[in-house]
């Protein structure tokens, strides 16, 4: 792209007034963005209101200084293969999924190693389609289980040859990405294992703790945003870019989410989409789960294993051995971690978050021998010590 066909774009995007339905429509009516801002104050009034006119006509005072920073930010050196791109609406490469949308973003920010050739997706190295990919998405505050599971199904998804589409937030999100990165083979040179759509600009990382996985996401994948470079993290941009991961993915899995999760946004939107939503049920008596609950009850399919959500989508039914492996892995008690008394110990836990006096009602053990053998167990990784003094099991168990 060059440097004035980027100005023109950026400006469209900054006029205020111009949001993306209003300015597809001057794009369809005059072209090209350089060719809108040359039209007379009556043309663009056949398309635009009185006001909208108006800011088209008025170059944006931040113009100059982003202008300024998105050409330096493009033409930085690549590292480890990591381009820098910025897609407009009017690129071949911009992704077929959200051309799709009602209201498509005008711009993409893109950096990683994957790009959108819908064409090529069978044969290019690291070509990403929409009938690849999957959301995984749920609660920034998930259960040790809800983790775990957003972690293990997202690795078994990448050994199946799916990408994971996800938001970067902390808890399930964070979790999904991360299982994602697990999932790629030594040798796998030319797989996006994953996608994340975040919402602030690229040339910062939200949240913090994300610094490091945001970095690795780039070297296997792609981090993609539709805001320009310096938009800090506005509390309004992480429900917009939820239609973006519907959009991206073929389907939405909810780990995770509780009744207001913006979670839910996301499988809202993949259901009107015309999409698959699945969602993983839990205990009742979690705040976490009745959001899947609800999802369900509104007819999302309910999932149990990763297989479930592969025999959904055609192509991908069948389980690599190493995925079947990792799948039972976690489903199967490992004995050589676990004693007949911490068996017994687990059994009396089950699977909801329980509290000591619960524990020592069901195994009539004194309180210093139960908790030197919830210790125990903590160590072996196979109980999770939560808040308000709760404990809880975990399916690796």
């Amino acid at each position: 792209m060059e440097r004035d066909e980027l100005k023109a774009w950026l400006r469209l995007s900054l006029s205020p007034g111009i949001g993306n339905v209003t300015a597809r429509k001057l794009l369809g009516c005059f072209g090209m963005p350089q060719a809108i801002f040359e039209q007379t104050a009556p043309a663009l009034r056949q398309v635009a209101t009185p006001v909208q006119t108006q800011s088209l006509r008025t170059e944006p005072a931040a113009l100059p200084e982003l202008l300024e920073t998105t050409w330096a930010w493009l033409n930085q050196t690549e590292v480890n293969g990591c381009r820098r791109q910025v897609l407009t609406l009017g690129d071949t490469g911009y992704p077929q999924a959200l051309l799709d949308l009602d209201d498509p973003p005008l711009m993409l920010y893109l950096l990683g190693v994957a790009s959108f050739d819908e064409k090529r997706a069978t044969s290019a190295p690291w070509s990403v389609t929409s009938q690849r990919c999957l959301a995984i998405v749920g609660s920034r505050n998930p259960t040790p289980q809800g983790a775990a599971n957003a972690r293990q199904f997202a690795k078994t998804m990448v050994q199946a040859g799916l990408t994971v589409v996800s938001g970067l937030a902390l808890g399930v999100d964070g979790a999904a990405h991360a299982g994602a990165l697990e999932g790629l083979t030594e040798d796998a040179t030319d797989l996006p294992a994953t996608i994340a759509v975040i919402g602030t600009g690229l040339d910062r990382v939200y949240p913090k703790a994300h610094h490091g996985l945001a970095h690795r996401i780039a070297q296997h994948g792609l981090l993609l945003s539709e805001y320009p470079l310096g938009t800090p993290p506005l509390n309004a941009n992480f429900p917009k870019r939820n239609r973006l991961i519907a959009g991206l993915a073929r389907g939405t899995l909810v780990v995770e989410a509780a009744l207001q999760s913006g979670s839910l946004i996301t499988a809202r939107l993949t259901a009107e989409q015309g999409k698959d939503v699945f969602a993983i049920p839990g205990s009742i008596h979690a705040a976490q789960s009745r959001g899947c609950h609800a999802l369900i009850k509104q007819g999302a399919k309910l999932v149990e294993t990763a297989q479930d959500v592969l025999e959904e989508l055609q192509g991908f039914s069948a389980l690599s051995v190493t995925a079947e492996a990792a799948l039972m892995s976690a489903d199967t008690p490992d004995d050589k971690r676990t004693t007949d008394v911490d068996a017994l110990l687990l059994q009396a836990l089950g699977f909801d978050p329980v509290g000591l006096d619960a524990l020592q009602g069901r195994t009539q053990l004194v309180t210093a021998d139960l908790q030197a053998q919830l210790m125990t167990l903590e160590i072996k990784g196979l109980v999770a010590r939560l808040p308000g003094g709760l404990f809880q099991r975990l399916s690796a168990a």
